[in-house]
């Protein structure tokens, strides 16, 4: 059973249904008892980092999120999900992520022919090679996005996949059992739906 994780911020049943669409039993919850007992875990999210933090620490969510992480249970952050997983924001500076990962979340700088936010289909370039996420996939892939912040992190070694949007970053990052993306695969057709069958499938 995958635990998607509902802490009021994220487009929680598209992501359902999409998982299910692929053969996944699926939990939507906000109890650390269910994340704790779930096979593996999804942190779905839209919306503002602080807030975002603030909900999870208040539903007693961040450490039970962390601990399972710990215990190596595969993870899989969705766009602000993605970003939870680092250090701070640019956006919140005095908000602290959950810090799995080390580095922050910057935001886009607008300028010519570069529309903040970034929002649409645009090409992955797959940087890790065996990631579990990207089987099936090729480079060149397309996704849909929607975002202002990007992460960057400490570790170009934890950089899966990125994506050019007026500067290269980082659009996916694969550590152990965590997994990032920050586009949406659940919104991203047949790609998207491949990504989501290839973590379904994870052992």
């Amino acid at each position: 059973m995958i635990a998607i994780i509902d802490y009021g911020m994220g487009n929680i049943h598209s992501v359902r249904k999409a998982m299910e669409y692929v053969g996944a039993d699926t939990l939507v919850t906000n109890k650390p008892a269910d994340i704790r007992s779930a096979h593996k875990m999804v942190l779905p999210g839209v919306g503002a980092f602080e807030d975002a933090m603030q909900e999870l620490d208040k539903m007693s969510l961040t450490a039970v999120i962390k601990d399972e992480i710990k215990r190596k249970k595969p993870f899989l952050g969705i766009c602000l999900g993605l970003q939870l997983l680092f250090e701070q924001s640019q956006e919140a500076k005095a908000a602290k992520g959950l810090g799995v990962l080390r580095g922050s979340v910057k935001k886009f700088s607008q300028g010519p022919g570069l529309k903040v936010p970034h929002m649409g289909w645009n090409q992955l370039s797959l940087r890790k090679k065996g990631c579990p996420l990207f089987a099936g996939i090729t480079d060149t892939a397309y996704v849909y996005f929607c975002h202002s912040y990007y992460p960057k992190p400490d570790d170009s070694g934890v950089t899966a996949a990125t994506c050019d949007y007026g500067q290269q970053f980082s659009c996916a990052v694969w550590q152990d059992n965590v997994y990032g993306v920050q586009f949406h695969p659940e919104k991203s057709q047949d790609v998207g739906l491949r990504i989501i069958k290839n973590f379904v499938q994870l052992c």
